[in-house]
């Protein structure tokens, strides 16, 4: 007896075959990963400094100003990065 998650993959994998992606997309999309990785790291470090130096401050509107930026800033990385990776599945 199949639990409801295979039978769910089933149909999805029905709908949607698995893909077989080339050595050289295997490489592009790993180095995509290893980017946008860094991309976020970087931005969670630089504001995450400067929330915290505002709440140390007592500057609470400004570090949630900060925070909906740092979120703003995240999502617009990982849509750019989901595209990137897309494309990279897509070339041949």
């Amino acid at each position: 007896m199949k639990t409801a998650y295979e039978l769910a993959m089933e149909r999805l994998t029905s709908k949607e075959p698995t893909r077989k992606l080339t050595d050289s997309q295997k490489m592009a999309l790993a180095e995509i990963d290893s980017t946008y990785r860094a991309k976020i790291a970087e931005r969670e470090t630089f504001l995450g400094a400067k929330i915290a130096g505002a709440r140390a401050g007592g500057a609470h509107e400004e570090a949630v100003i900060l925070q909906e930026e740092l979120a703003r800033d995240l999502r617009g990385i990982r849509e750019e990065w989901d595209r990137k990776k897309e494309q990279a599945r897509s070339a041949h």
